[in-house]
């Protein structure tokens, strides 16, 4: 299975989570990473590429911290532009079959995430658009990975959630 990492954050060198993630990602075999933000800084995405990217890739990544409920800009940006009718779904099929998966880091912790958290809402639920994004498409979306906690958590327990990742890449 051949995994394709597409990273969304706009101030990866400031990454508490993000960064590790990524280093880990290009140490683990048959996966491909790309900074989206490197690659398009100025927003203006080459459609071709990515989507030669994706299918020539059985799953695929999309890995950003959590903003305001949502991703960062320039993923909405890349799914407005790359997921297009004719390709994607409206006649087209070409996601029918991938696997997708989000990797979000949150600074908030997972206990904040519940129906009586401070979010009031869950995980499951805040990720739902991605979910019914991929069921659209006809994609399987498999589980988040997700490392929740990060402005109150220590190094060790960040690293010990990024030594997860591999696993849940190529699994």
């Amino acid at each position: 299975m051949k995994t394709l990492v597409l990273v969304f954050h706009p101030h990866l060198e400031k990454s508490q989570v993000n960064r590790k993630l990524m280093d880990i990602a290009n140490e683990t075999g048959d996966v491909t990473v790309i900074d989206e933000y490197a690659e398009y800084p100025d927003f203006h995405i080459n459609v071709e590429r990515e989507q030669k990217l994706i299918e020539s890739h059985d799953r695929i990544v999309l890995q950003f911290p959590f903003y305001w409920y949502s991703s960062p800009a320039l993923l909405k940006q890349w799914e407005d532009a790359v997921l297009q009718a004719g390709w994607a779904y409206g006649g087209g099929h070409a996601l029918e079959g991938k696997e997708f998966m989000v990797a979000v880091s949150t600074g908030s912790p997972a206990d904040s995430y519940t129906r009586e958290g401070s979010h009031v809402r869950t995980m499951e639920e805040l990720l739902s658009p991605f979910e019914t994004t991929f069921r659209h498409v006809h994609a399987t979306y498999l589980k988040p990975f997700l490392i929740q906690g990060v402005a109150t958590s220590t190094e060790a327990q960040i690293d010990q959630a990024v030594a997860q990742y591999p696993a849940a890449l190529v699994d």
